[in-house]
């Protein structure tokens, strides 16, 4: 199914959301996610990137403020976390949220909590395919894991609770190349597979090789939205987003100038 057919799982209309009662961390942010897809959120730091992600996931309470976001046309703003889960989103933060002192195999049993169906061992089996290295340190403690090493874990055990959406929060952040690399394609199988992902994403370059769609969020609004060959297109995305240092895996993928941008 191709991402122009699929239809919308995840709907966020005109959400505004506020830290403190004044200041707009989101304002007026409007975006589809369609299933089967991946969806890149992009932009510099303190533009909303993050915010938008827990305002999906229920973690800011009683944001956001105005708006709408519906999953698969169930209404879930301002909904408590462990609601939001149990619609079907699973959220992997920056940090990763691993158990550090936990083993890895005790992480994803984690991933396992209060599923008893017969596709526990399939899934977890389809883990290990994913992800060999998990199989090889099932007894390491996870904090003894390298960066890429845990950001696998994070996944793999996100991956046993069947998501509908999967949001991940800067992939990539402190990965050597050739270790983003391993889970940027991971991520490619894991969408060709069924689950939808919504990415938020420095490293402009390497998102848009792997999204269907993304947008670019600055201040707190969405300036631009498009397929990654309708965004290259653009030169303001070429000079600002995927200009000089914006390498795969080496930096935050985006290159800030002073000249006036036309959106």
């Amino acid at each position: 199914m191709s991402a122009e057919a699929a239809t919308p799982l995840l709907q966020v209309t005109s959400i505004e959301t506020l830290y403190l009662d004044r200041i707009y961390a989101l304002n007026g942010v409007s975006l589809e996610v369609r299933e089967r897809e991946i969806f890149a959120v992009l932009g510099p730091n303190g533009a909303g990137k993050t915010t938008l992600l827990k305002s999906i996931a229920g973690l800011l309470r009683d944001q956001p403020k105005k708006g709408t976001i519906q999953l698969a046309g169930r209404r879930i703003e301002r909904k408590r976390p462990e609601t939001v889960a149990g619609e079907g989103i699973v959220f992997v933060p920056e940090d990763r949220g691993l158990f550090r002192e936990l083993t890895v195999a005790e992480n994803l049993e984690l991933g396992l909590w209060g599923r008893h169906d017969r596709q526990v061992k399939e899934d977890v089996e389809r883990v290990h395919q994913m992800f060999p290295v998990l199989r090889e340190r099932l007894s390491q403690q996870a904090e003894t894991l390298s960066g890429g090493q845990q950001q696998m874990l994070a996944i793999g055990r996100a991956l046993l609770r069947r998501p509908k959406l999967l949001m991940l929060d800067e992939p990539s952040l402190g990965l050597t190349p050739e270790l983003a690399g391993v889970v940027f394609e991971a991520l490619k199988r894991i969408s060709a597979a069924g689950t939808t992902i919504l990415l938020v994403e420095q490293n402009a370059r390497l998102a848009l090789k792997v999204a269907h769609r993304a947008a670019i969020l600055e201040a707190g609004r969405i300036v631009l939205q498009g397929t990654p060959a309708e965004l290259a297109e653009n030169e303001d995305v070429r000079d600002v987003y995927l200009g000089v240092g914006t390498a795969a895996g080496g930096g935050k993928g985006f290159h800030l100038y002073r000249k006036r941008r036309r959106w």
